[in-house]
């Protein structure tokens, strides 16, 4: 039942991990079991296809909301331990920047490599920011930008987190289409070029 549960998501079935889903749950696979052999297994791996160019941005949308699905079901039967979080990523596309596909593509693949991730949108500004990291006391702050007019703000919600002094206590990781790994640099921050190479960023960050 496992294996048809990683075919589904492997297979973007989105008609029938629903149905799968229940099925395990029927023969008494505990939900974390689901969870870390079926839907987290298939995530990896097409994380990985993704990474080397044999998936491609909406396939990975389609098997992504494959996982949303089976999630639905098993989230409120889950205990409260049984899922053991690498840690946690407040995440928004910074002000200004309205785009958001790049953004949730980052998030779906984090929340598979078992990180928690509080989305709080886009063109989200750094006073919001600053609210979030002192409401939810991440590990890590992670800012989109798709436009070379709104990177600026990326700089400017790092100074504004230095300022509060937060910043000593967070790794900011940042992202997008013009954003280069110089820039990132200049500005104290992290930089991964897409959404497999976050997951490894922040593995390899947290980890240090």
């Amino acid at each position: 039942m496992l294996n048809k549960i990683y075919d589904a998501m492997m297979n973007g079935d989105i008609a029938s991990i629903g149905q799968l889903t229940k099925d395990a749950l029927d023969e008494n696979i505990v939900p974390k079991t689901i969870i870390d052999d079926g839907l987290l297994r298939a995530m990896n791996e097409i994380g990985e296809l993704f990474k080397n160019g044999e998936l491609f941005v909406p396939e990975v949308l389609m098997r992504a909301q494959a996982l949303n699905m089976s999630m639905q079901i098993l989230e409120p039967l889950l205990k409260e331990g049984d899922i053991d979080k690498k840690g946690k990523i407040v995440m928004g596309t910074v002000k200004g920047d309205l785009h958001d596909i790049g953004k949730n593509l980052v998030i779906l693949m984090l929340e598979g490599a078992g990180y928690e991730v509080i989305d709080l949108g886009v063109d989200v500004s750094e006073q919001k920011i600053i609210d979030a990291v002192k409401e939810h006391n991440p590990d890590f702050i992670a800012m989109s930008a798709m436009l070379t007019t709104t990177m600026v703000n990326m700089e400017k919600c790092i100074e504004a987190i230095k300022g509060e002094g937060l910043y000593d206590n967070l790794k900011v990781l940042v992202g997008g289409a013009p954003v280069t790994n110089t820039f990132a640099e200049k500005i104290g921050a992290y930089y991964s070029s897409d959404a497999s190479s976050a997951v490894e960023l922040a593995n390899q960050l947290i980890a240090s």
